[in-house]
């Protein structure tokens, strides 16, 4: 198995899309045994490729007597448990956490859903789109005209996964400390909300207006937004405070006397106007030199494809080409266990005797 800090720690997954599978996808770049249960003649799709990385594949029917069997046999070897079933289908399956912690009450079950497992909308079908906007995060995210889904970053990935691997890596803690085993139940539709903490208590305290770009990290603010230049690439602006803002004047050429106070909401209008202008009037990459290095907050708005060939990303090793496919490395950085970027997706059912042997003792 390899190695990381959670070495040694099983992982049983059953096959999903999405937030479970990249769960499961953390835990094995931290060196986690992960298996993860496929439906026999599932193929992974292209958009699969680097969320399944890292783990063995063993194929089994899950509504046939053996196939149950087998899953049991296996949960029952298992620290963790990740599933992203609609609530009840784990139960109908005859696999819920009742009967698994049953077999093993040491098992931290992990249950990865956008609405959570209680709740009227928590049989109903949807998507990131939807936890999102019963939170106030995509009212949030936008233009002035309407609200822009982030891509699936923020409900899917970030109120989803992230926070259901942190909750079961505190759970498994909880278990091996002597305690028992758990459900961990993550909604996106929870998560989403905990993410908002700054902006919920910036407008608590009257310091958010619940209006799309009209604050200081939304784009209201015009030295925190994008712009775009005369080669029709982008520029990325973030000079939220004086010290930094100064820079940026003095590096475009802004006026001081006409701008004294850039947190001065009346002047906003007049200074997008300038900035539209003038980061207009040069290249992308010659706002770049002139910036490169300096504390004025500027940064290109690199493409997805241009991203792992910046000078940072280079030094850092951020991005590697593995198998054919460029992806990030593990994150984040751990200075004596690091993590590291496993197998790319095998094929469905590729590795059953040696999970058979390793788990089962077959």
């Amino acid at each position: 198995m390899a190695d990381g800090a959670l070495q040694g720690v099983r992982v049983l997954e059953f096959a999903g899309i999405g937030p479970a599978p990249f769960v499961c996808m953390l835990f094995a770049d931290m060196g986690a045994d992960v298996v993860r249960i496929d439906r026999p003649g599932y193929t992974p799709d292209a958009g699969e490729a680097i969320l399944l990385r890292g783990r063995r594949s063993i194929a089994m029917d899950l509504k046939h007597p053996q196939g149950l069997a087998t899953a049991r046999d296996l949960a029952r070897r298992a620290d963790l448990l990740v599933e992203g079933y609609r609530p009840g289908v784990m139960e109908r399956l005859g696999l819920g956490p009742q009967t698994l912690l049953g077999d093993n009450p040491k098992l931290v079950y992990g249950r990865m859903t956008g609405w959570g497992q209680s709740g009227p909308l928590s049989g109903v079908a949807g998507h990131d789109i939807n936890y999102l906007a019963i939170t106030g995060a995509l009212h949030a995210i936008g233009t002035e005209d309407k609200p822009v889904p982030p891509l699936n970053l923020v409900g899917d990935f970030g109120g989803g996964a992230v926070l259901l691997a942190f909750g079961m890596l505190a759970a498994l803690t909880h278990a091996r400390a002597g305690g028992q085993g758990q459900v961990v139940d993550c909604g996106m539709c929870d998560g989403t909300p905990l993410l908002l903490a700054m902006q919920l208590s910036m407008l608590a305290r009257g310091q958010w207006r619940d209006q799309r770009r009209s604050n200081l990290l939304d784009g209201g603010a015009p030295f925190y937004d994008t712009y775009c230049c005369a080669d029709g690439r982008w520029i990325a602006v973030g000079a939220l405070e004086p010290r930094f803002f100064a820079l940026l004047a003095e590096g475009t050429g802004l006026s001081r006397e006409e701008f004294p106070d850039h947190l001065d909401r009346a002047t906003w209008p007049a200074m997008r106007a300038a900035f539209t202008r003038i980061f207009a009037s040069r290249t992308r990459e010659d706002w770049c030199r002139l910036f490169e290095g300096t504390d004025a907050c500027v940064s290109p708005v690199l493409t997805l494809t241009e991203a792992p060939d910046h000078p940072h990303h280079i030094a850092r090793g951020t991005f590697a080409r593995v198998d054919g496919l460029m992806q990030a490395i593990p994150a984040p950085r751990l200075s004596s266990t690091p993590g590291m970027v496993g197998t790319p997706a095998r094929p469905t059912g590729a590795d059953e005797v040696g999970i058979r042997r390793d788990w089962l003792g077959q």
